[in-house]
């Protein structure tokens, strides 16, 4: 029987057994170059690679004083590998056999008009094309707007509305921030004007 290994607080972005509630967290082995040793700098082949959260770096520097992200996305852990050759998180990209290269980043396996960076970041299942971030069918009454997508818990997602889809059109902000839901989320324009509209969805930059 696995117990708790914490009390109170919140875990995100950790790399923790047995697994706890939060964004971000793994079970993975982490693949420190040696534990026993005291050195828990990371191999290269580490899940941990490109697997924290940007939103809680407190400094620049590692505990080395090296470049606190490398890749485009903090390591979970003190020290940051330097040389990573896949922009993905590593343990994202082993959950599915993905090669953590660099070559896999931009593939589509299912087919679904997303690569793997794109399914990455929508927390989407990039070996099943049914697994995407799309919009399901719109409702409407007066100038409420009710829309819904396909989503992932904890992740947050950006709204935003057109009147049209040509070239010189631009789409303006519904809703920023909005913070995802298990299977769906839903999010009501209260204040949409008449006529065409269009809506988008995406994910916010971590």
């Amino acid at each position: 029987m696995s117990r708790p290994n914490y009390s109170g607080g919140l875990i995100a972005y950790s790399c923790t057994t047995p697994t706890q509630p939060g964004a971000g967290n793994i079970t993975n082995e982490p693949l420190l170059l040696d534990w026993t040793g005291g050195n828990l700098r990371l191999q290269f082949n580490s899940p941990c690679i490109n697997a924290g959260g940007n939103a809680y770096i407190h400094t620049l520097e590692d505990l080395d004083g090296n470049e606190r992200v490398k890749g485009g996305t903090v390591d979970i852990g003190a020290y940051e590998f330097q040389d990573p050759t896949s922009i993905l998180s590593y343990a994202w990209l082993q959950q599915y056999g993905l090669a953590t290269d660099g070559t896999a980043d931009y593939a589509d396996p299912d087919g679904d008009g997303h690569n793997n960076w794109q399914e990455w970041r929508c927390g989407t299942d990039p070996t099943n094309a049914l697994s995407v971030l799309r919009l399901l069918m719109p409702s409407a009454s007066f100038t409420n707007v009710v829309l819904t997508w396909q989503s992932e818990a904890g992740l947050s997602y950006v709204l935003d509305r057109s009147t049209n889809l040509q070239k010189s059109s631009t789409f303006t902000p519904v809703a920023t921030n909005i913070l995802g839901q298990e299977a769906t989320t839903t999010y009501i324009d209260t204040n949409a004007p008449v006529g065409s509209l269009f809506y988008r969805v995406g994910v916010n930059s971590p």
